[in-house]
């Protein structure tokens, strides 16, 4: 039986992953998990990331919906690793002001958890994708206008390779699209260890 026309659920608000997964050909639906993060923890950023991407993506999967349906079920999640600590989105326009003047002239890598979750079959494969970031010398003027925008208080990290931040980025150690939140080929592969291809969940 062809996958083709399955469900795709995207178990995540983030515009930026949507829009990569349109990109790449997909046409999911966004349901958000409602999973509260703050709840979960774990040793490392890693498996943090790791551990919020696969309770985003069982609790969508867990809808007797998305369960009738036979759906695919993608959960992600993003945290930067700076100084062995997991930096997700700051709280405010402070925190997000003090977060630039200590990761400017430096690198942090940036973790984010993959989980996909097969509603047919009740299997799931998940892992984490790594990317360095290597970020620039903003002025204190430059870092006041950026927070001012009200962008960085929506992303993990307080920062974005496809907004205003990317001016402030100068260069990566990985894949890029990790980094704007969803990495493609480990998409691909996770999808293979489900038998699933993802050529045949193309829209048409």
């Amino acid at each position: 039986m062809s996958d083709q026309r399955r469900r795709l659920v995207l178990a995540s608000a983030s515009p930026a992953r949507l829009g990569l997964l349109r990109q790449a050909g997909l046409s999911p639906e966004v349901i958000v998990s409602g999973v509260d993060e703050d709840a979960v923890s774990a040793p490392t950023p890693a498996e943090l990331a790791l551990a919020l991407a696969e309770a985003k993506a069982s609790v969508v999967a867990a809808r007797p919906d998305v369960i009738m349906s036979g759906a695919l079920v993608i959960g992600c999640d993003s945290v930067l690793e700076l100084d062995g600590e997991a930096l997700g989105k700051p709280a405010d326009a402070e925190e997000a002001t003090a977060r630039w003047k200590s990761m400017r002239g430096r690198a942090g890598t940036l973790q984010t958890g993959h989980c996909v979750y097969d509603t047919k079959t009740g299997r799931y494969a998940s892992a984490t994708a790594s990317t360095v970031v290597r970020f620039g010398d903003p002025s204190d003027d430059e870092i006041a206008a950026y927070v001012a925008s009200g962008e960085p208080l929506y992303v993990a990290g307080a920062f974005t390779l496809d907004g205003r931040s990317a001016p402030f980025i100068e260069g990566i150690d990985g894949d890029h699209g990790n980094v704007i939140g969803l990495s493609l080929p480990l998409l691909r592969r996770l999808l293979a260890e489900l038998g699933v291809a993802i050529t045949d969940l193309w829209a048409d």
